[in-house]
């Protein structure tokens, strides 16, 4: 829900453009912890919205050795914050991040993979699963696999809960897409991994330290 302000009423045009900024939040934006909406040009922390169940986001081996590609899951660290991930909508030009629209994410790391971290979905050949891995490229619409949603979820007392979900729209007429929610996988080896699951991953997105800092010294600049 986008937030309501009352301006008084000796309130400058200045101060009226400032609040009616483009970047104020609005019912089709997901927004920050900060109350925010999130935009293309920040990274942030994705952190679930039940501690005690892991950390945020981050990339992760998924046989325990550092093969390649490497995988989306959680922080066994419930502690932890994870990797700072970037959204990129499928219009470039898109600067707040809209519900329900197609975009790729990743995460700001080196990594020994030769490969980009955006996140792509994989089929495991042994399990059947759908995991979520890295490897994606940005902005291409013909790499079905790599694009995500963020879809918002009603929680009482609490306005800014998402799921993650894999149902692109950016694939062609005729061609047949496994919709899904993104929830966790949990392997023998303890491993917490991201993929399409009957139970969603509900998530807050906080943004990262950096980001914070950059958008103080815009507003003393």
């Amino acid at each position: 829900m986008a937030p309501k302000f009352q301006l008084p009423a000796t309130t400058t045009p200045l101060l009226l453009l400032i609040f009616l900024s483009p970047f104020l939040a609005t019912s089709d934006t997901a927004i920050d912890t900060d109350g925010e909406p999130l935009r293309a040009s920040f990274r942030y922390h994705i952190l679930p919205l039940r501690r005690g169940f892991g950390g945020g986001l981050a990339l992760a081996s998924k046989n325990g050795s550092f093969s390649c590609p490497l995988y989306v899951g959680q922080e066994r660290n419930e502690l932890s914050l994870g990797l700072p991930a970037k959204f990129h909508p499928i219009n470039s030009k898109q600067e707040p991040i809209s519900l329900s629209s197609d975009l790729n994410i990743d995460f700001r790391a080196f990594t020994v993979c030769i490969q980009s971290t955006a996140w792509r979905l994989t089929p495991d050949k042994l399990t059947g699963r759908l995991y979520v891995a890295t490897g994606g490229v940005i902005g291409e619409p013909e790499a079905v696999s790599d694009w995500f949603k963020i879809e918002k979820v009603e929680v009482v007392g609490i306005d800014d809960v998402y799921k993650i979900v894999y149902c692109p729209s950016v694939h062609e007429v005729g061609y047949e897409v496994v919709c899904g929610d993104l929830g966790v996988f949990i392997e023998k080896n303890g491993r917490r991994l991201l993929g399409i699951h009957d139970r969603p991953l509900l998530v807050r997105f906080k943004k990262a330290e950096a980001e914070v800092r950059i958008g103080y010294l815009k507003s003393i600049n």
